[in-house]
């Protein structure tokens, strides 16, 4: 049971990465909220998905950093 739950966190983690992607392109989906929600169910079991899913952290949290202008 344990497999079948990995293939399932697998494969729906890389479904709402393909529609994430897409989602950058059409107005109806939200792309960047899927991606990270397919990323974090990808990390568990891919150390690629781990480390693209920190690269994402740490640029949000330097768009987010006041400016000393």
């Amino acid at each position: 049971m344990k497999q079948v739950w990995r293939w399932v966190r697998i494969l729906g983690g890389f479904v709402l990465v393909f529609l994430g992607i897409l989602g950058l392109f059409l107005p109806f989906l939200q792309g960047i909220a899927m991606i990270i929600a397919g990323l974090v169910l990808l990390a568990a079991e891919f150390h690629w998905a781990r480390r693209l899913l920190a690269w994402m952290r740490a640029k949000w949290e330097t768009a987010r950093a006041p400016r000393a202008d």
